[in-house]
This record gives C-alpha cells, sequence and structure tokens, in this order.
C-alpha cells in the first residue's frame, strides 16, 4: 500500500484537482507518521516480538489504506493516510533486523537484498494493477485492493514466522543515552545522510514519473504506469545485485556511491529530454534509471546492520530509516513546488541531480579505506 499511493497519484490528482504541491502530500502524508514511530517501534523490537509488532503495522496500513477510499475529501484523505503510514514503521526496521539476526555476515548482503526486493516488487506490481483497476473502476477501489493486500500480507506472517532463539538479554542505556550514542557514530551519520537523498530520488520517481510523462512526453497514465512498473521492477533485480556485490567487495557502500551516481545522471537525462523518445526507448531508460534508484537499499540496509551495537540493531536501522522519512515527506511536494514555481520539469529533475551527485561524492569521501 506504501507504494501504492504514488501510482495513484495522477488519479487522485485528478479527482480532486491538485496542484503539484498538493499531489506530493499523498506521499508526504504516508510517510509523515514513521518520522515519530520509527525510532520507538525500533526500540520494541529489540525487546518484543518481531512477528507482533510486524503484524499489526501491516493491519494498520491496511486499515488507513481503507479509510482512505472511503473518505469524501482530500484533507480525510491525507489525515487516512497519514494513520495507515504510522503501521509502516514496523515493517522495514522489522523485517531487516529479522534478516540480520538469521544470516552470517558473507551472507548477509545477499539475504537482505533478496528480502528488499520486497518493496518494489510490490511497488513494481501497484504500478502494474492498480492504475488498471482505477481506470476500469475508481482510485478508491484501486486503493481498497492495497488495503487488501497489506492485511493479508500481515496475517501471512504472522502465521508462518518463526524467529531463531535469542542470547540471554544484556543490560542497556536508557533511550535517550542508547539514542545520543548512536548519533555519535560515524557510519550511523554516514548511512542517514545517504539514505534520505536516496530514498528522495525513489519517491520523487513513484510519485511524479507518470506525471512527467504524461506532461512532456503525452504519455496516458495507463501507459505510464508500465515505465513506473518497469523502473520498479528493475529495482528488484538492483537490490539483489548490488547487495551481492556488497559481500565482494571491501567497502558495504561502494555500491550505494555507484547507485547514487547513476540515479544522478539519469535524473539529468530526464531533465534534459523533451516530447520526440519512443515509448520503447523512454521505458528502457525508466528501466536502468530504477535499477540505480531503487536497488541501493539492499547494501544500504546491511551497512546500517552491521554498524549497529548487538543490543541495538532494531533502534539502529529505525534512526536510520528515520532520516530516510525526512526524504519520503520533503522530496515530493518540494519537487511539486518547483515544479509550480517553474512552469517544468527541468528544475526539479536538474535540483535532484546536483543533490545525487555531491551525495555520491560525500559519501564516498567518508567510506573511503
Amino acid at each position: 500500500m506504501f507504494l501504492g499511493v504514488g501510482a495513484l497519484a495522477g488519479f487522485v490528482q485528478e479527482a480532486f484537482d491538485l496542484s503539484g504541491l498538493e499531489t506530493g502530500l499523498l506521499v508526504t502524508s504516508v510517510g509523515l507518521a514513521p518520522l515519530v514511530a520509527l525510532i520507538p517501534t525500533g526500540r520494541l523490537l529489540d525487546r518484543r516480538s518481531e512477528r507482533l509488532i510486524i503484524t499489526g503495522g501491516a493491519l494498520l496500513l491496511a486499515v488507513g489504506a481503507a479509510f482512505a477510499a472511503f473518505s469524501p475529501s482530500f484533507p480525510i484523505v491525507l489525515v487516512s493516510l497519514l494513520v495507515g503510514g504510522a503501521g509502516y514503521s514496523a515493517s522495514q526496521p522489522g523485517g531487516s533486523k529479522v534478516v540480520a539476526a538469521w544470516f552470517p555476515p558473507h551472507q548477509r548482503g545477499l539475504a537482505m537484498g533478496i528480502r528488499q526486493t520486497g518493496l518494489p516488487l510490490g511497488g513494481a506490481f501497484a504500478a502494474a494493477i492498480l492504475p488498471a483497476v482505477a481506470d476500469r473502476w475508481d482510485w478508491q477501489v484501486a486503493l481498497l485492493v492495497a488495503a487488501v493486500v497489506a492485511a493479508l500480507s500481515g496475517v501471512l506472517f504472522g502465521v508462518a514466522y518463526r524467529p531463531p532463539a535469542k542470547p540471554v538479554a544484556a543490560s542497556v542505556p536508557g533511550f535517550g543515552i542508547e539514542l545520543r550514542g548512536l548519533l555519535q557514530m560515524r557510519p550511523v551519520r554516514t548511512a542517514m545522510q545517504s539514505g534520505v537523498a536516496m530514498v528522495s530520488v525513489q519517491f520523487v520517481i513513484i510519485s511524479y514519473l507518470m506525471l512527467y510523462l504524461r506532461d512532456v512526453h503525452d504519455i496516458p497514465l495507463t501507459r505510464g504506469a508500465w515505465m513506473l512498473f518497469g523502473s520498479q521492477a528493475a529495482g528488484v533485480t538492483g537490490r539483489v545485485v548490488l547487495a551481492a556485490l556488497s559481500d565482494r567487495v571491501s567497502n558495504r557502500m561502494f555500491p550505494v556511491v555507484v547507485a547514487a551516481a547513476g540515479a544522478a545522471a539519469g535524473a539529468a537525462v530526464f531533465a534534459a529530454m523533451t516530447a520526440g523518445p519512443s515509448f520503447t526507448t523512454l521505458l528502457l531508460f525508466t528501466i536502468v534509471v530504477g535499477f540505480f534508484a531503487f536497488g541501493w537499499y539492499g547494501p544500504w540496509v546491511v551497512f546500517v546492520a552491521e554498524a549497529a551495537p548487538p543490543h541495538a540493531i532494531g533502534m539502529t536501522l529505525a534512526l536510520a530509516m528515520t532520516a530516510n522519512q525526512l526524504g519520503i515527506v520533503l522530496a515530493p511536494p518540494v519537487f511539486g513546488l518547483l515544479l509550480d514555481l517553474s512552469g517544468g520539469y527541468v528544475v526539479p529533475w536538474l535540483v535532484v541531480s546536483g543533490f545525487l551527485a555531491l551525495v555520491a561524492i560525500g559519501v564516498g569521501r567518508a567510506t573511503r579505506g
């Protein structure tokens, strides 16, 4: 459901006659609650059953989507998605902590990459299915479909998952002391800086790729959905390939630097392209961009998990992912505001490209040797 909102943004925009800024707020609303919920949830994951927490989060996500589907006005849609977003706070740190606990370091990158394919794979299916449902029936029906999928996935995890045996818990510092200690760790700060940049371009693509293709290249939303599908499907491959690469190089963050550079180049090309390229050319290009823009997450999560103190893996993951939420919350509306102010997509894409280039250079220097 989390990525399904982006796939439906164009339909909601048309239904409520939204501006570019308001359209960006759709994705922002889902990502806002985790800003405050992720860190407490991460600490809870270090002390309680991952199975119950992840299952409960998925059900809350489904409830929020269902309420949004029945909302009569745009503000109520935003509030409903905000509630559902709180449930998302459990899935990413919880699932990543599960993989970190089950797999040894030499297999962890590949295992985490496979696990992290779930988000872009779900986004790819959302892009392929939900716009078609919205076009045939309505965006509310499509959002209800997403709610049912979220609920079923949570229940399935709760029934099937069994945690590994845990060692006897050692004494841990208080919440404030632990949080300050994590923020003082340079690897954690590096992960936060790179994560917020990469997730920004990821959610800009989710929110605006279909609209960009419609407005600049005259591609209908239903056909543009296949572009978004291709981009996120390529991200599935990227998460496995780049994470497996991180098992074979001395620097876990090297694949993330490569992904940042590749995504920066892709955003620059989006800015330079005008109407004219064929559908096939655009599809192939969005696939290449998606490999980098969505593929970075696998090795990044492993880097965070391995940098964490053993007693605080869940909280460290949650802290880094809280920084990511800043990108999720801010990037779509900022991109939309730049779009409104400049009257076109050139300036927004160039800003994204320049930001990513600076991050690739900075993270490369911070993690070198």
